[in-house]
């Protein structure tokens, strides 16, 4: 059985003025941003962005998926390929460590998502389903990595996934504050130490 609001979390925001409404709420928060902010930034009437969100949880619902669409494609990219490999995983630590929008603002969907599950619990199960969409693509990589023998049978794809998400997420946060990528590269490196250290001899 599906959870309550998980279809809504899961399609992909069609409305434009998602976008405006997304940067506006992760420069003030979801609290303190209201529907004339948005109406303005986004350029529509107040009609316009009721009929497409009548309450302010459907808008954050929407952004919270936009948020998460944006992340997953990222990791999507081209070079990352599947992230089946030691290789492509160490791409994508190094493409975030690098990432100009990482010093300036953590990650996007990391932070709204810590001010919701606290604040506005009807949220939690987009959240989740935002993290889960996320921690897939890492678990589909690695468990392709130990079928294919390049890690031991021991290793535990969703426990090694969770590991580098919760890195990630560990990392932003400092990574932000001080502006410094250090603390980033560190918790992303220390986790890609520990998976490799599941590596199979040949």
């Amino acid at each position: 059985m599906k959870r309550a609001g998980t279809e809504h979390a899961r399609s992909p925001p069609r409305w434009p003025g998602v976008r405006a409404a997304a940067k506006l709420i992760y420069g003030h928060g979801a609290q303190n941003t209201n529907n004339d902010q948005i109406r303005q930034a986004a350029g529509v009437s107040g009609s316009q962005l009721t009929r497409h969100f009548p309450t302010k949880e459907s808008l954050v619902r929407a952004v919270l998926a936009w948020q998460a669409d944006s992340i997953v494609a990222r990791h999507q990219a081209p070079e990352l390929g599947e992230l089946d490999s030691f290789a492509a995983l160490y791409r994508w630590a190094d493409m975030y460590i690098a990432s100009q929008d990482m010093l300036r603002g953590g990650c996007t969907f990391g932070s709204l998502a810590a001010e919701v599950v606290k604040t506005e619990p009807i949220h939690r199960d987009a959240v989740a389903v935002g993290f889960e969409r996320w921690h897939e693509l890492f678990k589909r990589g690695l468990s392709k990595m130990r079928e294919r023998g390049e890690l031991r049978p021991e290793a535990d794809p969703a426990a090694l996934a969770h590991l580098l998400t919760a890195a990630f997420q560990g990392g932003a946060l400092p990574d932000q504050a001080a502006g410094d990528s250090t603390p980033l590269r560190d918790a992303l490196y220390g986790a890609l130490a520990y998976v490799e250290s599941f590596a199979a001899e040949h």
